[in-house]
């Protein structure tokens, strides 16, 4: 209990910078209307490709028996590329319906 107290004490800026993060980001998103969601957060998803490089450059940079940050780093490198894959896949959707028959 100790080391998770003192772990908190030590990182308590990077703690307040990451609620504020999410509040602001709640703030954000509940003033979209909800016709212009759907096509932001496709947009947005394919953002997530710069998480996919930082993933392979961090695990290139890992110690190989670090099996902890290997495992990791795999689980981000598949995180991001099913929320690319499914961002294009929401746009391509919605693309086709604005196609004439």
């Amino acid at each position: 209990m100790e080391s998770i107290l003192n772990l908190i004490s030590e990182h308590r800026e990077m703690i307040y910078f990451v609620l504020l993060s999410v509040f602001v980001g709640i703030e954000v998103i509940g003033g979209v209307p909800t016709v212009l969601h759907t096509p932001l957060m496709s947009g947005a998803n394919a953002i997530h490709g710069v998480v996919i490089v930082g993933a392979i450059y961090v695990m290139l940079n890992v110690d190989p028996t670090d099996y902890l940050a290997l495992a990791l780093g795999f689980l981000a490198v598949l995180l991001g590329t099913l929320n690319v894959v499914g961002g294009f896949v929401v746009t391509d959707r919605m693309l086709e319906m604005f196609k004439k028959k």
